[in-house]
């Protein structure tokens, strides 16, 4: 997996390329939730489920199927003030789902672990996506504190920072030249 930092720093910038400009705090919870929350299911281990298990680690918990239950959650918990079903309605719900949804594909894109079970509940069966440039994540806080660690960041930063800053500078600089023309 990448680390959790990073799942953290695509929603952050995922908010600020398509957030909206005043987003309200409760917009940047929901983000960094949906992005992070995927990996509580490490959990598991503690209760003795195997990483394999429908439940185990990148499990249901990092499918999309999850990440829209929980955009639905985070949306009516969070945003219980908008009209259902209205358009501001459904931009948090996608986006949420986007932001959450990402965690399992990025966790794909590792080069670690069972694969990520993308179709759950349909099937457990894992998958890794052929191209997986992401050096996995060490499980535990101690590990990114670690050679193992450092190298991580390292691929982190260049396949996951890198795109997510640009990104975010492209959206800055179209807004800008949007508003000058």
């Amino acid at each position: 997996m990448p680390s959790v930092i990073t799942h953290a720093a695509v929603a952050v910038a995922a908010g600020l390329a398509f957030g909206p400009r005043d987003a309200p705090s409760q917009f940047w919870t929901a983000s960094i939730a949906c992005s992070v929350l995927p990996d509580m299911d490490i959990l598991a281990f503690s209760f003795g489920i195997p990483y394999g298990h429908f439940f185990g680690h990148r499990g249901f918990f990092h499918s999309p199927f999850f990440a829209m239950i929980l955009s639905l959650l985070m949306v009516i918990l969070l945003f219980n003030h908008l009209e259902f079903f209205s358009k501001q309605w459904f931009f948090f719900l996608i986006f949420f789902f986007l932001v959450g949804a990402s965690h399992g594909l990025l966790d794909a894109f590792t080069n670690g672990g069972l694969g990520v079970a993308l179709l759950s509940p349909f099937t457990n069966e894992r998958y890794f996506f052929p191209w997986r440039p992401i050096m996995v994540s060490p499980i535990g806080i101690q590990g990114l504190f670690s050679k193992w660690g450092l190298m991580v960041l390292k691929t982190e930063l260049l396949w996951i920072w890198l795109p997510c800053s640009l990104m975010v500078l492209l959206s800055y600089v179209s807004g800008w030249l949007i508003r000058r023309g």
